[in-house]
């Protein structure tokens, strides 16, 4: 499983590079032709927007990778360490449950026929492709999830 995830943030990681560096292309490129030529981009904000959806579901997936999350760990730091793993393991598996919740409904969700004929406005892009952004970064997040819970499991000595 670690190999797994690995090489997904791999992938994710040379996603992020090009998504990122793409966002910044459009967005100069959309202040140039408004301000410059008096001229703008119509279909510049709706790629803005969908660069930024793809860079956060990956960027999610890779801050759980790297355990670099939001968390507040004061009962962690003050807990005993049989108690400590045994709380990361449970959140690790709520945290997975709801993930898995997630998953499914955003799978019923791309896969509904609203969407399947959904057009985005400006670039007529079938609404399903930024859309896809969410049951694949929470897809991938549960992998990392998964494999970091699996650490914990093994390890014996030091939390």
């Amino acid at each position: 499983m670690k190999l797994i995830s690995h090489g997904i943030s791999r992938i994710e990681k040379n996603l992020s590079v090009i998504l990122m560096f793409s966002m910044a292309i459009v967005v100069t490129l959309a202040v140039a032709f408004r301000y410059v030529l008096n001229a703008p981009l119509s279909w510049a904000g709706e790629v803005s927007v969908f660069l930024l959806i793809w860079i956060s579901f990956i960027g999610g997936s890779l801050g759980l990778k790297y355990k670099s999350q939001a968390a507040v760990t004061i009962v962690l730091d003050y807990a005993p360490k049989k108690i400590k793993k045994i709380l990361l393991i449970s959140g690790h598996i709520i945290m997975l449950l709801f993930l898995i919740l997630l998953i499914i409904y955003s799978f019923k969700w791309i896969t509904s026929p609203s969407v399947a004929f959904q057009k985005s406005t400006a670039m007529l892009l079938p609404m399903w492709i930024p859309y896809l952004a969410v049951p694949l970064g929470l897809t991938f997040s549960a992998i990392h999830l998964l494999s970091n819970l699996m650490d914990i499991v093994r390890k014996k000595g030091e939390l």
